[in-house]
């Protein structure tokens, strides 16, 4: 215990003499949490629209006020012209193009029904997806109030009107900003965890002191722990910070307990400092070691359930997933200070971790004693 101790000693020595380790520590991860709490938006508003309206009658206006009243669309021109509507979509300077054919009033009042066409353009499929509901969805409230105030006037014959009440639960305002931080925490927590451990021990072999310290009598066991807790603490301290400026700045909410959050981070730690290891017994360089660490963290992220939902991936990812241990501290960081989970909800979750972490450093370690 006195020897880990020293070697402790030595590795804060070295990361607080180190300007760019302080910088990475401390400065860079709350920057990045500023900037990407704001940035992952999954709202979409001001689509650039074009409207081609060939009746320019009373409620072809209607409709188009209706859908630049909404927030989500700012008219971008309107137009007779089809062809300079269709350029400006393959010139990316509208969104989508609502074309109102002739007789569209007269048709909706005589023959009770009318026909429109939306172009889309759908070069980023989720944009696309979005501008296409939003603009169905207030079409259809269009034709309601139509139905209801000109084609029913008689309330016997007209639209049967249901009534729904609702409330959001766990977000109430629908912020996005409280689902994406406690994700972006895990995603800097996992960044110390797999990539300075890692580079730390990849950089005693760089300089030449790995030699060294296996003739000492300092054992493997020391050296490792040695190497480790040091970035496990320092990760422990980036999750409270973390926790901090969401509290201060994002106002996350924080329903459940702290403590259940702070105990799963520290057995979810133990999974990326031993892929840390891991990696460091294959790799002989720091750029070596980072791009490998780098190949493997961005695939647990994208596959996390952080910006998708891990139920819309086909069913070969969703199982993929049993094996994403980012995937399953995001799910519980959000269950806990979102919902307010307890134990009895996440203890399955945090059996898996351990599970996780035993494998992960026994490969690790029995790795680094072949190599070493």
């Amino acid at each position: 215990m006195r020897t880990i101790f020293f070697i402790l000693q030595k590795e804060f020595l070295q990361i607080f003499r180190n300007r760019g380790m302080m910088a990475i520590i401390f400065l860079i991860p709350i920057v990045q949490l500023l900037v990407l709490a704001n940035a992952a938006n999954y709202e979409v508003r001001n689509l650039a629209i074009d409207v081609v309206d060939q009746d320019h009658s009373s409620w072809s206006q209607r409709l188009v006020n209706k859908l630049t009243a909404s927030g989500y669309f700012k008219l971008h021109r309107q137009t007779f012209n089809e062809k300079a509507a269709f350029e400006d979509l393959q010139l990316d300077k509208a969104d989508i193009v609502l074309m109102i054919p002739r007789h569209f009033e007269r048709d909706l009042v005589r023959e009770d029904k009318a026909s429109l066409q939306l172009l889309v353009n759908a070069i980023n499929g989720s944009k696309a997806g979005l501008a296409n509901g939003y603009a169905n969805n207030i079409i259809r409230s269009f034709n309601q109030n139509i139905r209801t105030e000109w084609l029913a006037l008689d309330g016997r014959n007209g639209p049967a009107i249901i009534e729904v009440t609702y409330s959001n639960w766990f977000n109430t305002r629908l912020d996005y900003k409280v689902f994406m931080v406690p994700g972006i925490i895990v995603v800097l927590v996992t960044m110390i965890g797999a990539f300075l451990s890692g580079m730390n021990i990849v950089k005693e072999k760089e300089i030449g002191t790995i030699e060294q310290l296996n003739v000492t009598p300092i054992r493997k066991h020391h050296f490792i722990l040695g190497k480790l807790i040091p970035f496990w603490i320092v990760a422990l301290f980036e999750l409270a910070l973390g926790l901090l400026v969401g509290k201060l700045v994002f106002h996350l909410p924080m329903v459940g307990s702290l403590w259940l959050v702070f105990l799963f981070a520290a057995v979810y730690l133990w999974v990326m400092l031993g892929m840390g290891l891991l990696i460091s017994t294959f790799t002989e360089t720091q750029q070596q070691a980072m791009f490998i660490a780098w190949f493997f963290v961005i695939v647990f992220i994208l596959m996390s359930g952080l910006f998708t939902p891990v139920e819309n991936m086909p069913h070969w990812a969703q199982v993929l997933t049993w094996f994403n241990p980012i995937a399953y501290f995001v799910k519980v960081i959000r269950m806990v200070l979102l919902k307010g989970s307890g134990w009895a909800n996440i203890q399955i979750y945090l059996l898996i971790m351990l599970a996780y972490a035993v494998v992960m450093n026994g490969i690790a370690i029995w790795n680094y004693r072949k190599t070493t």
